[in-house]
């Protein structure tokens, strides 16, 4: 069996992950300064470990989507879901490790992470394309 995407091809994963992460950061800002203005100092730590857990599981997330896409057809989807439960997994294991220090506190962390994978998603989804024309990221006016 063939693998689904062709080697030395553009790997729109990579590029819709970049994209959320360059958005990611744009926010963090924001969301950094809500946490302080919350918990303070620790809330802040918080915040900046929760949206870190959240890009890594994204960055983890695209290369594993990468490294499937080259496997026969019939691997693919246990290495997607596989890689999904492990990468669940590192998020509560993140959660559990920060946690059991002083100065985490687990309302910004959690709230943090479940509103920056939510957000972040459907922020994405306005910018990615649904065509085998242009797989990964709409193309700008012009790029076409």
């Amino acid at each position: 069996m063939e693998p689904l995407v062709p080697v030395g091809t553009d790997e729109p994963a990579r590029e819709i992950v970049r994209d959320m992460a360059k958005r990611g950061l744009l926010v963090s800002p924001l969301v950094v300064a809500a946490g302080a203005i919350g918990w303070g100092v620790n809330g802040a730590l918080s915040v900046l470990v929760a949206l870190a857990v959240v890009l890594v599981n994204f960055l983890l997330s695209a290369w594993i989507i990468r490294k499937a896409s080259h496997m026969p057809q019939m691997y693919v989807m246990m290495a997607i879901m596989g890689g999904f439960a492990l990468r669940m997994l590192l998020v509560v294991a993140a959660i559990n490790v920060a946690g059991m220090f002083d100065w985490a506190e687990r309302i910004p962390l959690g709230i943090t992470i479940i509103v920056a994978h939510i957000g972040l998603l459907v922020w994405e989804t306005r910018h990615v394309s649904g065509s085998l024309a242009f797989p990964g990221l709409k193309p700008q006016k012009g790029e076409a």
